[in-house]
């Protein structure tokens, strides 16, 4: 009977400090190799997996002491994917807690209107959250991987703000951009004028980045976009300092000379009539709109005033009176 008493007491001491221990490292401080640690779970990552992730990341908590905990309450089937940071003093508890709440760290990269496809790639490369998939493609490889009809990247991609998870790949981002756009564009398309002098969407597209270049103060796009489709209209060459820039590429210095405006490119609008072969930027919302529904109006040509705004004339006889105000004083 004693023998029976000792072995019971046993079991209930074992059986305590069983309890007590898994208490303890629920709730105990993780220790870290690093303050803050960062790891990511894969999608359609297991408990197990993700426990292994985080073991590895230098979080002193046994791979198997996640596991069991997660499946003690019902959390195994529960993990979300994504990038995470974590400080010290978490306990085990609160790590399962984050990881089923899905509390992942975003960065950001922001998308602004009228730069081009050049910059838009350096700033994708210069990202430090990115994982830089794109780096060694070309521009039409891209456009391969993206899924994309067009065999030229310009004006593709809609200018906004995108979060999404470090150590995202830069083809993910560029491809929710792309998608973005095309909606964007297809509505616009729609509303537009019947009476526009433009065929497809991707020439409105081509027309809306133009707008968005030539755009010094936002209540000018529409009387913008109204000069450059009664131009078209009447058959008048666009002659737009923007496109120009564009088609010199590299070899623009921050100078536009007159040399440069008879220097044959398709895109200079200053030899070539009609649009040029492709956007020039990415066009934002509102010049998709101008674009698409200019007011009506007999403006011919515009001159900017030095204050970001412009000055709009019917003929050329009041555009060179206003040149001669406003750019040669």
């Amino acid at each position: 009977m004693r023998t029976f008493k000792i072995f019971l007491l046993v079991v209930i001491l074992a059986f305590v400090a069983a309890i007590a221990s898994a208490s303890w490292f629920t709730v105990r401080h993780l220790p870290m190799n690093s303050d803050p640690t960062a790891f990511s779970i894969p999608a359609g990552a297991s408990l197990r997996t993700a426990a292994q992730v985080i073991e590895a990341a230098g979080i002193d908590l046994p791979a198997w002491q996640l596991e069991l905990l997660g499946r003690l309450m019902g959390r195994s089937s529960k993990i979300k994917a994504g990038s995470y940071e974590v400080d010290e003093g978490l306990t085990a508890l609160g790590l399962l807690e984050k990881l089923t709440r899905g509390d992942v760290t975003q960065a950001e990269l922001v998308l602004v209107e009228g730069k081009t496809f050049r910059q838009l790639r350096a700033a994708l490369n210069e990202h430090p959250d990115l994982a830089h998939d794109t780096q060694k493609l070309s521009d039409r490889q891209i456009l391969a991987r993206l899924g994309a009809k067009e065999t030229h990247p310009e004006g593709l991609f809609f200018p906004d703000t995108y979060l999404f998870d470090k150590g995202s790949s830069d083809l993910d981002v560029l491809r929710r951009a792309y998608r973005s756009m095309q909606p964007r564009l297809a509505a616009a398309w729609q509303m537009r004028d019947a009476t526009l002098p433009i065929k497809t969407p991707y020439e409105l597209l081509i027309l809306a980045s133009i707008v968005e270049k030539e755009t010094g103060v936002p209540a000018d796009r529409p009387r913008v976009a109204a000069v450059f489709t009664n131009r078209l209209r009447r058959g008048m060459l666009l002659q737009t300092d923007p496109t120009v820039i564009y088609g010199m590429g590299d070899g623009f210095d921050g100078n536009l000379r007159k040399i440069d405006l008879q220097t044959d490119t398709p895109w200079n609008t200053y030899m070539r009539p009609g649009l040029p072969p492709t956007p020039i930027a990415m066009p934002g919302q509102a010049s998709l709109q101008a674009a698409a529904t200019p007011p009506s109006s007999n403006m011919l040509y515009f001159v900017a005033r030095g204050d970001g705004s412009s000055e709009f004339s019917e003929s050329l006889d009041e555009h060179n009176s206003a040149v001669a105000k406003y750019q040669k004083r």
